[in-house]
């Protein structure tokens, strides 16, 4: 079931904050609980028994690493081998049998397994409890229910952002439940649907056609229309979607931390990658690099778990090379940052200028690699960026690819990844500013919704993931 469809805004949730707010307050977890069971057995019924026994797994580990402590490293192992062995069969196993098929001249027969929705999202929120409990950060969790409500929880269960168990174990048994949550969860996920909606899906339909084609039938400038629609179109797809998720979960009484902070104005791949998906970079960095060494071991040492961890975030991404390349794309571009210091250069404009250039560049053409369907493609798309493909073959200009509905949306895409409306304050009272922006909101929510009811299904980029 998608956010930004009629049967979500219209049906599903009404009814399940009505519950849940005519529940006593004991109760409402088992409401919560019941609505994101059948939110994710909507679209996937046959998938739901794959994250129950997720589950089930992480619940038993976890009792047994907190009884049987002096093996706790084995039952960690076993869990965790578990977790990923799921994980492994279900995203890269056809991955991974194509491509010795493809080295060795094999036809080894081989199963065509569907991925579920959301597996590495729930896999990694999974993870992160039980490795919690190891580490003795927090107290074993006893109710199965409460666990099962924290991997599956339905505002952040398909496409994140991925929330670690210290950060809401609190909340799961009490969490403050006020008026002034509610209406800014409304405000939230409405600023989310927006986004994806007005902004990710113009953008979107300007990128799918230019990747639809083959490289040698657009010029330059088109490809690198394309490459930029696509930049955009990502950024406000998923930061729309995190919207939405930490709405509904303020809704609910929920605190989910923030996913994205203005990552196009970065100055470094380093700092890109604060500011971008940043429950997925705290993660690695939380759960691998820094039980890898981190920084505290020699130069060399580090570079290779920065190596590592990128290597690691490619492959979660997707069981594609473009996805493995895009993953060390960064992390050569960040090791070479931390090797010559170039993210901590301080100077005048000439310099900030140029490192944000720099820092573009190096994330458009990432994302290129991201949106290809194969290297190859991605490759041939590089060489025309460049300037370097010859003989075009040029079918249409490119007024076919962009019209002035979506120029305007590039303009507004930019200005909104900038902070630039953040700290605007109206020149007067609070009482008619409210009202301003209220009435801002509503005009969004009700755009926002005619172009859902006239939209044809368009899913989150990050749902395949």
């Amino acid at each position: 079931m998608l956010f930004s469809s009629m049967t979500f805004i219209g049906l599903f949730l009404p009814i399940v904050c009505g519950l849940y707010w005519l529940t006593r307050h004991e109760y409402r977890n088992y409401v919560l609980l019941a609505a994101s069971i059948l939110f994710y057995a909507w679209g996937e019924p046959k998938y739901l028994a794959i994250m129950l026994t997720t589950i089930v797994v992480n619940y038993f580990g976890a009792l047994l690493i907190d009884k049987y402590k002096q093996h706790k490293k084995w039952i960690l192992i076993g869990t965790i081998v578990s977790d990923l062995g799921f994980l492994f069969y279900f995203k890269y196993f056809n991955f991974v049998m194509t491509n010795i098929n493809t080295a060795f001249g094999a036809d080894i027969p081989f199963l065509d397994v569907i991925m579920p929705i959301g597996i590495s999202f729930y896999t990694f929120q999974a993870l992160s409890y039980v490795v919690d409990v190891y580490r003795g950060d927090v107290a074993v969790q006893k109710h199965i229910d409460k666990l099962a409500l924290y991997i599956c929880l339905f505002p952040q269960l398909i496409a994140g952002p991925i929330v670690k168990y210290h950060d809401v174990k609190d909340q799961i048994d009490k969490r403050e439940e006020t008026f002034d949550k509610v209406v800014y969860g409304i405000k939230r996920f409405i600023i989310g649907l927006a986004k994806k909606m007005l902004i990710a899906n113009t953008m979107g339909a300007v990128a799918d056609k230019i990747f639809a084609l083959p490289v040698n039938e657009f010029s330059t400038l088109t490809a690198w229309v394309g490459a930029l629609a696509y930049t955009f179109q990502i950024f406000y797809d998923f930061s729309g979607y995190s919207d939405m998720a930490i709405g509904l979960g303020s809704i609910f009484g929920f605190k989910f931390l923030e996913n994205f902070n203005y990552p196009y104005i970065s100055k470094s791949i380093t700092e890109f990658w604060r500011r971008w998906h940043i429950s997925l970079s705290t993660w690695f960095k939380e759960y691998l690099y820094i039980p890898l060494g981190g920084n505290r071991v020699a130069k060399s040492r580090m570079y290779l778990n920065l190596f590592l961890v990128f290597l690691a975030t490619g492959i979660w991404h997707g069981a594609e090379w473009t996805f493995i390349i895009w993953g060390l794309w960064h992390g050569f571009f960040i090791i070479m940052e931390k090797w010559t210091g170039w993210h901590k250069k301080e100077g005048g404009i000439g310099l900030s200028v140029s490192q944000h250039l720099y820092t573009m560049l190096v994330f458009v053409f990432g994302w290129v690699l991201f949106r290809a369907d194969n290297i190859t493609y991605a490759w041939q798309y590089f060489k025309n960026m460049l300037g370097l493909v010859k003989n075009h073959n040029i079918t249409y200009t490119l007024g076919y690819y962009i019209d002035n509905i979506e120029i305007l949306t590039f303009a507004v895409a930019v200005l909104c990844a900038m902070p630039i409306f953040k700290n605007i304050t109206l020149p007067i009272t609070n009482k008619y500013k409210h009202i301003a922006i209220n009435t801002w909101i509503m005009t969004l929510f009700v755009v926002s919704v005619s172009a859902i009811a006239a939209s044809t299904y368009n899913p989150f980029i990050y749902f395949r993931f």
